[in-house]
This record gives structure tokens, sequence and C-alpha cells, in this order.
């Protein structure tokens, strides 16, 4: 299957699985797709993802608070493939104060906000999430 961009189908297909209160998600696998799972993972947004590179997929299970909430309640593609946004490290932005999220694409690899600032290194804005 060809996609233009498979960040967004990636955002999408967890935002419609978490607006309908699912237990997993199955997408399409990439590098990019399992390095952002893993961001998502190391900030405990999401329990765990699974990949099978068989058939080239992947599931990510979702995470949710008591009452079935999901902890992730908002995700934006900043950067797309016909405009890129590229930010330096003094200039990363703070999302809802510091309890959102932003994923960038560094020289280090795809790495949170948080670190990038830590490391000193910017990139491309790939998505927020909160």
């Amino acid at each position: 299957m060809s996609l233009s961009d498979p960040i967004a189908d990636l955002l999408t297909r967890v935002r419609n699985a978490i607006k309908a209160n699912h237990r997993y998600v199955d997408l399409y696998s990439s590098k990019v797709k399992i390095n952002i799972l893993k961001v998502l993972k190391e900030q405990g947004l999401i329990e765990n993802y699974l990949v099978n590179e068989e058939n080239g997929k992947a599931r990510a299970f979702l995470k949710y608070a008591e009452g079935r909430d999901p902890l992730i309640s908002g995700l934006k593609r900043i950067s797309s493939p016909g405009l890129r946004r590229y930010v330096g490290h003094k200039s990363i932005p703070k999302i809802h104060g510091g309890m959102g999220l932003v994923i960038l694409s560094t020289p280090r690899g795809i790495i949170d906000g948080e670190s990038a600032r830590k490391l000193k290194v910017g990139g491309e804005l790939l998505c927020y999430i909160w």
C-alpha cells in the first residue's frame, strides 16, 4: 500500500482507535513509525508495540487510565511532505505548558522535545501529542 504521508497515517489510526476505545491498533510498519512508537512507549503513552517483519505490520497497544479514559487526548501532525517545519534546540515548543509531547526527527534519531533540548539538537518537528 502506497501512502504519501505514513506518519499522518499512524497518527490518524491511533486517533481513531482511541476514539473507539480499542485495545490496540494495527498499522503498516516502517523504521520511522517504529521509532515514533518507541518514543511513545518511553514516555508512557502506549503500553507496548509488536513488529511482525514477515508481513510488514506492527501493532501498538494503547494505554488507558481508570475508567477507560485514554492517556492520549490529541495528536497533531506538524511537518508534512509538502511543508517541512524545522526548529533549533532553543525554539523547540512546549505543548500545554510542558504537559504535552513534541516528537522531532534529529541527527541523533527520532526523539522527544525534552531530550532534544538536553542534547542541544534541533530538527524536523514531526508531531505534537497531548
